[in-house]
């Protein structure tokens, strides 16, 4: 019974502390740098651990009792999945910084008009943009938002919304199943409290990365409140963050750890 407790408290712990990685707090940074409720927060952070673990449940599950062996070029491309994901997050923060930057001045029938930017919100898109008060000038309606488009596009998905951070989740789920698998193996022989360790070390985890986007959220918030444009600035150095972490992991592993190379060498990890 004691080994048992131990196994359980283990799982569970080491889970929360695998929530802390680099690479998962950088990612799900760029997904929470705009939430101003830590409820919604921590419903994102429990959506990117729910992903990960249904990955890793999975894939670990099927290594463990059937004994796979990954290939090192797919197991190196599952880890290249996490530096792509990576990159597109950092693009998509980043071009958004862009886009809200405002003008400073435009010369308009012989005389000046200031324009300047103020951030405003269409439900939960939070952005800014040039605009005048002579007269007041809107460049866009809220029919026209980016959340907009996504609900024309994607209005028969019910809350798709929540379906980025799940789906960063299983990606990363993917690319550290190995590796979670082969240690366990390697500590546990009986398969089926090998398979209650996977199970915990995910519940785990999704309690950490809970944890973890309640307390980015609420420092954010607080932020905001003594710094104006906060927003746009945390939006544009988590988006650079990302970028370049997973610029390095790709090159890290498609070129130093040989997956478009003859002789790749791969580690689980």
């Amino acid at each position: 019974m004691f080994t048992l407790l131990s196994i359980i408290a283990i799982g569970f712990f080491l889970g929360m502390r695998h929530a802390t990685d680099p690479d998962h707090v950088i990612a799900i940074t760029t997904i929470v740098s705009h939430q101003q409720s830590a409820k919604r927060a921590a419903l994102i952070g429990a959506l990117w651990g729910l992903g990960h673990t249904v990955t890793i449940f999975a894939v670990g599950t099927a290594i463990i009792l059937f004994n796979l062996v990954i290939p090192v070029r797919l197991g190196l491309s599952m880890e290249l999945s996490v530096g792509f994901m990576l990159i597109l997050l950092g693009v998509w923060n980043v071009t958004g910084f862009l886009r809200s930057m405002p003008s400073i001045r435009s010369h308009a029938d012989g005389g000046d008009t200031q324009i300047h930017s103020h951030p405003h919100r269409h439900g939960d898109y939070i952005h800014t943009h040039p605009h005048s008060h002579e007269p007041e000038k809107h460049s866009h309606s809220p029919e026209e938002t980016p959340l907009a488009g996504l609900d024309r596009r994607l209005g028969t998905i019910g809350a798709y919304q929540l379906l980025r951070p799940l789906i960063v989740g299983v990606v990363h789920g993917l690319a550290g199943s190995a590796a979670v698998a082969l240690l366990i193996l390697a500590s546990i022989r009986n398969s089926s409290w090998a398979i209650a360790y996977l199970f915990l070390f995910g519940l785990g985890t999704i309690a950490g990365m809970t944890l973890i986007t309640m307390s980015i959220a609420s420092t954010f918030r607080l932020v905001r409140k003594r710094f104006q444009h906060f927003s746009q600035r945390l939006a544009l150095v988590s988006g650079l963050m990302s970028l370049v972490f997973g610029l390095l992991l790709a090159y890290q592993i498609a070129f130093v750890q040989g997956l478009f190379t003859v002789h790749p060498d791969w580690t689980p990890r």
